[in-house]
């Protein structure tokens, strides 16, 4: 299929989306993160969350966090005025005890996994008092189904879609296939019609990936979302700085996916819709493709 190139600006901007985009990274090396920081990168990202992933996800080649309570010191040392991002683990009878450590850590943002409900999401905020940001990682369909009545009931600022977890639930071969089906748009319209900004998945480098970032960021800005996770593919999980800056051009690659959003920002809504039905084919056609060689 031949790649659509966005089109010249022919509308203005979509008002509620940002010029740029938030990029988000994983990241333990104290190094990295300053250059991350440095570089564009909008939230820092230490991922605690370790129960019940390695059943969920057991034998796929996902992130796996080997992350300490310890990562979260080391990298609010190392970018001390950047934004911390931390997800915990699911609810649980410690969870009260992970927040109040995170946040004596410096955390200024807690992403809760995994939950169901709104009551959920609302145990949560309770327990974290206002005291940072909460973003809610939808990744259940109870949470999805969940999310126009908890755009009702809470008071939220951001919110993230995890793709991953959420796919394998509902046993779909590709975890993009949630764009192409229409799984996300009533949970998204809820959150744009309240003003709520909210992520998508993660995002590999320009030109890479089974479906690349110039089909993908194309449904992020038709749907309202400003936010993806950096994904390991894009840094090939660099141990360390050295690494990282002899295997690529961080801030370039950065550049390039903001250059791609930003066309699709500004691009006709026949576009966006053009380019959401090519995608949807070609995530279809590559999820009938591993389905097959599943059933083979």
């Amino acid at each position: 299929m031949t790649m659509t190139t966005p089109d010249a600006p022919a509308m203005t901007p979509i008002p509620t989306l940002p010029e740029s985009m938030t990029f988000l990274l994983i990241v333990s090396d104290p190094e990295i993160a300053r250059f991350a920081h440095a570089s564009g990168v909008a939230r820092l990202f230490v991922d605690l969350e370790y129960m019940g992933k390695d059943i969920r996800q057991k034998g796929l080649d996902t992130w796996k966090s080997r992350q300490t309570p310890e990562d979260v010191t080391l990298i609010r040392q190392a970018v001390p005025d950047g934004h911390l991002l931390v997800r915990i683990n699911p609810l649980h009878d410690g969870t009260r005890a992970e927040l109040d450590d995170v946040l004596a850590r410096g955390a200024d943002s807690i992403m809760l996994p995994m939950f169901q409900s709104a009551d959920d999401l609302a145990r949560f905020m309770d327990l974290l008092r206002g005291r940072a940001e909460a973003v809610p990682l939808v990744e259940t369909s109870g949470a999805l189904a969940a999310v126009p009545q908890i755009c009702e009931t809470l008071p939220l600022t951001r919110l993230h879609f995890g793709l991953n977890d959420l796919h394998l639930e509902r046993k779909l071969h590709l975890m993009f296939e949630l764009l192409a089906n229409g799984a996300l748009d009533e949970a998204t319209a809820a959150l744009r019609a309240r003003d709520i900004r909210f992520g998508i998945g993660g995002i590999a480098r320009a030109g890479e990936g089974l479906i690349g970032p110039e089909r993908l960021l194309g449904e992020h800005v038709r749907l309202g979302s400003d936010a993806a996770i950096l994904s390991r593919t894009l840094h090939r999980g660099a141990p360390d700085l050295a690494s990282l800056t002899a295997s690529m051009d961080f801030p370039a690659e950065l550049a390039k996916l903001q250059a791609i959003y930003g066309a699709f920002r500004h691009a006709s809504a026949e576009h966006l819709e053009r380019n959401s039905q090519e995608t949807a084919a070609l995530i279809n056609g590559v999820a009938a493709t591993i389905r097959a060689k599943r059933s083979s």
